[in-house]
């Protein structure tokens, strides 16, 4: 019986193909080598050229666009607002890494306007505090529907203005034009009363311990908002290299705290035995987090939090460095819809529950310590228990998190991915199953054409 070989090597050769699990589902770490990428943005957005007075602004609809901003640069666009949701407008500028910026003084301003130029939301300002480092920053500027000017409840256009504000001349060295990315999200109205804010100590403000623990998980974070890295509760690990930014994204539900702690583990200062350790970009000495005659660098790793209108929760935070273990830890205000009433930004940022963002920032001159990277650990713990959120008079799909996303991030991946990673594993049990009936049934034949052949 020739025939029985080849078709029984087949069957083994295809049930010798792994089959993917959720515990696989990571992709490897990308390359350390090369300059660090730039920011990503989202796919489809739509490029657009906003104008220097509200003449003529280019409209934007809900969705993502993208603009470039010269320094001393402010821009017009047109929003149509209704009188029934809040809009929630953002802009991300993302000058490429290694460029020159001025802490405190390069920045980004947005707010929004009505038709006769009076001051809806004096929105945001957000500068660079990594001494030197450029990474992206962003703000937004919102129009609430139950806000507190009576002139921006009205339907009608309205403008938001973006402004690129620094010293310097714009044809000064570093001060190139920097790609802006743009967004209008629209948050439903409710069907009753808003929800009051929380009371005055109705939740903890002490920071639970990290977690600790379990075996860490592997992520890559993404250049930006766009193709953030979906990490849930748990430890997770990761190399940055100096000069990068990398973005992961939490879902973060109605009632839960964010308990996060992004640490850089020790090192040994690099250039010993004679060889100079890293200088700085420039090559013209010890760049700006390096303090001059010490192992310092000042300002190492750094840690953004938003929320889901890319709204900044807490301002990025920079800490010291000088090869012993470093750590930002932050802790917020439980997601509730009344916090936005709240005069605390870090509170009234936490005002919807959606995807929360965490970018890590290392300083280029990190490199002193880590040429090829850097090992980062997260620990991530959404605290408390998900609870019911506010009565949206239509679905808030920004503004939510499903049960199947939470599962999701908890193993590193999106639910689209999660969800393929399930069929695969589907498809590879029922490959076995089908290949152990086809075995089977060879197995039969080949006893009853022995049984028949001993017969005659």
């Amino acid at each position: 019986m020739p025939v029985l070989v080849p078709t029984l090597v087949s069957i083994s050769a295809v049930l010798s193909v792994p089959v993917l699990t959720g515990s696989a589902a990571a992709a490897p770490a990308a390359g350390l080598r090369g300059d660090p990428p730039a920011y990503r943005a989202a796919a489809g957005a739509r490029p657009v050229q906003g104008t220097k007075s509200p003449s003529g602004a280019p409209r934007l609809a809900p969705g993502t666009y993208t603009d470039s901003l010269a320094r001393g640069d402010e821009k017009f666009y047109a929003v149509y607002l209704d009188a029934k949701s809040s809009a929630y407008l953002s802009a991300v500028a993302a000058p490429r890494p290694g460029s020159e910026v001025a802490d405190h003084t390069d920045s980004l301003k947005v707010s929004i306007r009505d038709a006769d130029g009076n001051t809806c939301s004096s929105g945001g300002s957000t500068a660079f505090h990594g001494r030197g480092m450029a990474y992206p920053i962003a703000d937004y500027a919102t129009r609430r529907i139950d806000g507190p000017r009576t002139n921006c409840q009205r339907a009608g256009t309205y403008y938001f203005v973006v402004k690129r504000a620094g010293v310097g001349k714009p044809s000064a060295e570093g001060a190139g034009r920097w790609p802006v990315e743009l967004r209008h999200q629209r948050e439903p109205g409710l069907t009753g009363t808003p929800p009051a804010p929380p009371g005055p100590g109705t939740w903890s403000t002490t920071a639970p311990v990290p977690l600790t623990g379990g075996t860490k998980k592997d992520t890559e974070g993404g250049t930006g908002f766009n193709d953030a890295a979906p990490i849930g509760k748990g430890v997770w690990q990761e190399r940055i290299k100096p000069g990068e930014t990398r973005f992961y994204r939490v879902p973060v539900d109605w009632g839960q705290q964010l308990n996060v702690s992004v640490e850089l583990g020790a090192a040994k200062l690099l250039g010993s035995g004679g060889e100079p350790g890293p200088r700085s970009a420039s090559g013209l000495g010890p760049g700006p987090g390096v303090v001059a005659g010490s192992r310092l660098v000042a300002s190492a790793l750094g840690l953004g939090v938003y929320n889901p209108a890319r709204g900044p929760v807490s301002g990025t935070r920079f800490v010291p460095y000088d090869g012993k273990p470093a750590a930002i830890k932050l802790f917020t205000a439980p997601v509730a819809y009344g916090n936005r009433y709240s005069a605390a930004a870090p509170v009234s940022a936490m005002r919807f529950a959606g995807s929360y963002y965490l970018a890590v920032s290392l300083h280029p001159d990190a490199a002193k310590y880590f040429r090829d990277g850097a090992p980062v650990t997260l620990r991530v713990d959404p605290v408390g228990r998900p609870q019911p959120g506010p009565d949206y008079r239509e679905k808030a799909t920004d503004f939510s998190v499903a049960p199947q996303e939470r599962a999701a991030a908890d193993d590193g991946m999106s639910v689209q991915q999660a969800a393929q990673h399930g069929t695969l594993r589907l498809v590879g049990y029922s490959g076995i199953s089908t290949g152990a009936v086809l075995l089977l049934a060879l197995g039969v034949w080949a006893v009853v054409a022995r049984w028949r052949g001993g017969r005659t």
